[in-house]
């Protein structure tokens, strides 16, 4: 600490310093400035010790303090700018970042306008459209990094080059015949490198991690939709008072929307209203009976329209002129072209029976639109899973034991399939919707705008990302179609629904009906797929001249092979042997996925419970609430009764007598 006074002693004459009266001032104002800048380190007990023992006047031992909390304030307001400076552009690059991933979102404004001016219920189908684009990105960018580049870096597995004629791109066969888009296109050589890479083990773990990841996913998605839209709303809903009160879709702005919305409104108060008076009303045996019958008598038809078309396919696919042609000769276009028959017949099917299900459905009369809606769809799916049941029997039992290089070629039987069926959804968008509202508000008025069909679109979705599952291990980069396929889809059906479509009439419950979509997305699509791949991975041979599993009993025996490289004791292959190849670990698994999920049951229904006993008690409280403004109404009628019948002519005011001594008797 500096000496106390920063003056000259007493005593001491200006002169016999030799120092001139500036340059004294300006040597006191140096010693001020360290003094303060010492003191302003110091703790607040010890400055102000420090200050209390400076040998000087109380007005500069004042002035100090005030410089000293000058400094500490200024420091004090410096640092506090600072961090608000430092908090503001902070805010900013998080504003900004969220601004640019809201821009980077694909769709975000389209599907806005969308959901604003046809509602919630058209606004769910394109948002299953992105969110099988999702799935579809992800699985193209895991198999074009993890297995396509390797293998194109390495060295491109093609032994003989076709020209590029035009046609390949509808068949897939040709120039595409031996390229990275198909299985015979990449091989099993372990890449030199450090470490190696094994395509392999990258083949097979690639598309085993995606349909993993695919399942999870759509257990989650589902399990999440099934406990919003179902378990948490299956009382109030139904009522009348909740779709007059809280079903209103508040992101339509478009008058025309919101006019269609009202309608939609309508139809569904007056459907609530009929369902209870069916309800009330039940029907004679005679009606039931009848009812009965037409409904047994349409689904016989349906059954035999599916079980035909699948006879159909089965038969056009076993032709053996169709399957060897272009298999034994190559450069043959009509053989190529004759491939495409198989297809196109598919997807007529898709097209026509459809229609025909929709006029079963008229004869059977059901008086509640949204049973209509799920026997429709559960008739779709039960058609186009059964004609793609067909296909993979047919591809696993026929195509290993009589074509060479057999995965190849059920590669491009799915992109033939997935193709086709692209050209004829584009072919439905133009006869389908185009042509049908011109003849609708031209030539036959009366046929009116046609409605867009939520159930047949989402279908047709559902049909082709099966497709694009079942082809994931045949043909690596067929998520590339399916990609574009869903680009352009989404866009031609946004112009669509602009200029040809009105939002539907009959909607039901959108977010339930989505939850629908989801579980057919995962049973039968996705389980389907999934064991067609499964069994083609532990039972199938692979084919002895192409692909990367050449010279082994099935795919699945690279883990063997693997494993059996590894060092002993490695924990990979203790994991292998102990835990994945042990019953027990399934059964524990098992084990623990049914605890958990009859804890979630139970936590379901114990929520359920309390919901109806909530219900319950605002059902009292309005009782109690009734009961006493009745019991206040009479008690306010009967005062009021009182009243009519009391003497308005009688006053009881008191009146002094002045005169009050002569009332007295005379003996007092």
């Amino acid at each position: 600490m500096r000496r106390m006074s920063v003056f000259p002693q007493h005593g001491t004459a200006l002169g016999n310093l030799g120092l001139t009266a500036n340059e004294i001032r300006q040597e006191t104002e140096n010693n001020t400035s360290e003094l303060v800048s010492d003191l302003v380190n110091l703790s607040a007990r010890a400055r102000f010790q420090a200050i209390q023992s400076l040998h000087m006047p109380f007005n500069e031992k004042k002035t100090i303090r005030n410089r000293v909390n000058s400094v500490k304030l200024s420091k004090t307001i410096l640092a506090a700018d600072c961090r608000q400076q430092v908090s503001q552009s902070f805010r900013r690059f998080r504003a900004s970042l969220a601004s640019a991933r809201q821009h980077l979102i694909i769709w975000q404004g389209t599907l806005k306008e969308i959901g604003g001016r046809f509602g919630t219920s058209v606004l769910s189908y394109f948002l299953f459209l992105k969110w099988l684009l999702k799935f579809n990105l992800f699985s193209l960018i895991i198999n074009f990094c993890f297995i396509t580049i390797p293998q194109i870096v390495h060295a491109p597995n093609i032994s003989s080059i076709t020209g590029f004629r035009g046609l390949e791109l509808l068949t897939g066969v040709g120039y595409f015949n031996q390229t990275v888009l198909f299985y015979g296109g990449y091989n099993g050589e372990v890449i030199v490198s450090k470490p190696a890479y094994n395509m392999q083990l990258a083949y097979f773990f690639t598309v085993a991690a995606y349909l993993v990841l695919c399942g999870v996913s759509l257990i989650y998605s589902m399990s999440r939709s099934f406990q919003k839209n179902f378990v948490l709303e299956t009382g109030p809903v139904s009522g009348g008072a909740w779709r007059l009160l809280c079903s209103w879709d508040f992101s339509v702005v478009n008058a025309k929307a919101i006019q269609y919305n009202k309608n939609n409104l309508a139809i569904q108060l007056k459907e609530s209203l009929s369902e209870r008076l069916q309800e009330k009303n039940k029907m004679s045996l005679s009606d039931r009976i009848k009812h009965l019958s037409l409904h047994l008598l349409a689904w016989l038809l349906s059954l035999g329209l599916a079980l035909g078309s699948g006879a159909g396919i089965y038969f056009l696919g076993t032709d053996p002129e169709l399957a060897f042609s272009f298999n034994h000769d190559p450069s043959d276009l009509g053989a190529e072209a004759s491939t495409l028959l198989l297809p196109v017949v598919v997807s007529l099917i898709n097209l026509i029976v459809p229609l025909l299900y929709s006029l079963i459905s008229k004869i059977e009369s059901y008086s509640n639109p949204r049973a209509k809606i799920y026997i429709s769809i559960v008739r779709n799916v039960i058609l186009k899973m059964s004609i793609l049941g067909i296909l993979c029997f047919y591809w696993l039992n026929f195509f290993p034991d009589n074509i060479s290089c057999w995965e190849s070629f059920v590669g491009q039987s799915v992109y033939r399939l997935l193709i086709i069926d692209f050209i004829f959804c584009l072919l439905g968008i133009f006869f389908g919707e185009f042509l049908r509202n011109v003849i609708g508000a031209m030539c036959i008025q009366s046929l009116g705008v046609p409605e867009f069909d939520i159930a047949r679109n989402v279908l047709d979705l559902i049909y082709a990302q099966t497709l694009a599952w079942i082809g994931i291990y045949f043909s690596p980069l067929l998520p590339v179609m399916q990609v574009l396929k869903l680009f352009i889809i989404f866009y031609m059906k946004k112009i669509s629904l602009s200029m040809n479509c009105q939002p539907p009439k009959h909607t039901g419950r959108a977010t339930q009906i989505q939850t629908v979509f989801i579980a057919l997305l995962f049973f039968p699509s996705f389980v389907g797929a999934l064991s067609m791949v499964a069994f083609t991975v532990w039972s199938l041979k692979p084919s002895d001249q192409c692909g990367p599993f050449q010279g082994l009993d099935t795919p699945f025996h690279i883990i063997f092979s693997w494993t059996d490289s590894l060092p002993e004791n490695h924990w990979v292959g203790w994991i292998f042997e102990n835990i994945l190849r042990s019953e027990l670990f399934y059964y524990l698994i098992s084990l623990i996925v049914l605890v958990i999920t009859y804890f979630l049951w139970q936590i379901t229904q114990g929520r359920k419970q309390l919901i109806k006993t909530l219900r319950e008690g605002i059902v009292n409280e309005g009782n109690d609430k009734a009961f006493l403004l009745n019991k206040l109404q009479n008690l306010q009628k009967e005062r009021r009764e009182m009243a009519s019948y009391r003497p308005q002519d009688f006053d009881q005011t008191p009146h002094f007598n002045p005169n009050w001594m002569n009332t007295l008797p005379l003996d007092m």
